[in-house]
């Protein structure tokens, strides 16, 4: 699947998207998986609580499951002005 990373996300990881091989179920499996890969990886996903998560373009909760999604996509919350 792609996973795509945006603004402070994507310069902790270091790049805007990837190619992911995965056996996560959820989300949140998602990110165990990622953040046991690097320290960079740890780094941007060390509080959850400070991301959104889309899946194919909707949003989504980190509880949402996998099956079938082609996009996840990390970013921090979005604020108006």
């Amino acid at each position: 699947m792609n996973v795509m990373y945006f603004a402070w996300v994507r310069e902790r990881i270091g790049v805007p998207f990837e190619d992911v091989q995965t056996t996560a179920v959820t989300v949140s499996d998602l990110v165990v998986e990622l953040s046991a890969r690097e320290d960079r990886y740890a780094a941007a996903f060390a509080d959850v609580s400070a991301l959104r998560v889309a899946l194919d373009q909707e949003l989504a909760d980190f509880d949402a499951p996998l099956a079938g999604v082609r996009e996840v996509a990390f970013f921090p919350p979005m604020t108006g002005g």
